[in-house]
């Protein structure tokens, strides 16, 4: 088929915030979760799609719901501390929404932080919480930087050289204040892309670019849908794998979470708990002098890299994180573009539970 001839794709559906927001929360609620844990998790996820994480938003409501059914998720978790000192700590989740057990550990984090001048606090029987850019941000507001790990909901990377996925995508994310300019956000997968974008893509019937998986014969897959055929791709081969590797050492084994063969699919398994690790790192700028000075310094640095000469045919330089600010913005005013066919399945979804349609 030529590209003339190929079907027109479909346009995205509009909806605001604060509308997908109240949607989310009011399916959380028709599925036990409590007023205040509804619109927490709702929030966080709406705000996914705002910057345009669109693979670990709303989309993963209808998955979310299922395993709450299901029995995979405790909808009303005792979050505790279960290691503690001046400068760490270790969270069990009691299997509760991930959403809810790493803001916990976020807002746990900043504290000690601002004592300590440095936090590390980790997580165990957590759950998917979206992505990892969410939780880098936060210690942002505060003066202080936030660099996050996470061990993945299921295994799609094998060591390198090997065919059984034994790793994750395992996400590393930073978030650096800056002072005029937008805060410097970095939030990537290990691997060329997340499987969250994978599934993105089927939802809206696309095929995915050559490098991001491949089959076990070791030929490009682009079909999302064919996705069980094979695998994802590390970054920057050998190195990608050692780096996958070393974050989930980080965000799992450390604090007792799943890693390795440990792991469960959580897309095909929906009862079994997921013992998901996740853990941030907090830094207080305040701890290392006046935090205008350092931020005013990012600031020149980010108007450096951004003015710097350009090779031919590149229209501008960007910053880690500019993208998903200027999308925030943009989505905001103009509202957040959904696919049609998403919409279709929530709205499948409201009128299962008994409650009103998104409202696009």
């Amino acid at each position: 088929m030529s590209q003339s001839s190929l079907p027109p794709a479909n346009p995205s559906i509009l909806v605001q915030f604060d509308a997908l927001k109240d949607f989310i929360a009011r399916a959380l609620l028709a599925n036990g979760l409590s007023l205040e844990h509804a619109n927490k998790v709702a929030s966080l996820m709406a705000q996914a799609d705002l910057q345009g994480s669109d693979g670990h938003g709303v989309i993963r409501l209808p998955q979310y719901v299922k395993r709450i059914r299901a029995g995979g998720i405790n909808v009303n978790p005792h979050i505790k501390v279960v290691q503690d000192k001046a400068a760490m700590a270790v969270v069990d989740g009691d299997n509760g929404m991930g959403h809810l057990v790493v803001s916990h550990a976020v807002e746990l984090a900043i504290k000690k932080a601002a004592d300590a001048g440095v936090a590390w606090v980790g997580t165990r029987n957590s759950n998917h919480a979206g992505p990892a850019s969410l939780y880098a941000r936060m210690p942002i507001a505060h003066d202080m930087i936030g660099l996050y790990f996470a061990v993945g909901n299921a295994n799609h990377l094998p060591p390198w050289g090997g065919m059984d996925m034994l790793l994750s995508t395992n996400p590393i994310a930073a978030g650096i204040p800056a002072g005029s300019e937008p805060a410097v956000v970095l939030d990537m997968a290990t691997t060329v892309a997340a499987y969250g974008k994978v599934k993105a893509k089927a939802k809206r019937g696309e095929t995915m670019p050559e490098g991001w998986m491949i089959d076990r014969q070791g030929r490009p897959l682009t079909d999302p849908t064919r996705a069980d055929e094979g695998f994802l791709l590390p970054i920057g081969g050998h190195k990608g794998y050692g780096l996958a590797l070393i974050v989930g050492l980080l965000a799992g084994t450390l604090q007792g979470a799943s890693m390795g063969k440990e792991v469960v699919d959580f897309n095909k398994d929906h009862t079994t708990p997921t013992n998901t690790g996740q853990a941030i790192l907090v830094i207080d700028l305040k701890a290392f002098g006046e935090p205008s000075f350092f931020k005013g310094a990012v600031d020149q640095l980010v108007k450096d890299l951004r003015s710097s000469e350009r090779l031919p045919g590149v229209e501008r330089v960007w910053l880690p994180g500019e993208q998903s600010h200027a999308k925030r913005l943009a989505y905001k005013e103009q509202g957040i573009p959904l696919a049609p066919v998403l919409v279709t399945d929530l709205n499948a979804l409201a009128a299962e539970l008994g409650i009103a349609a998104l409202t696009v």
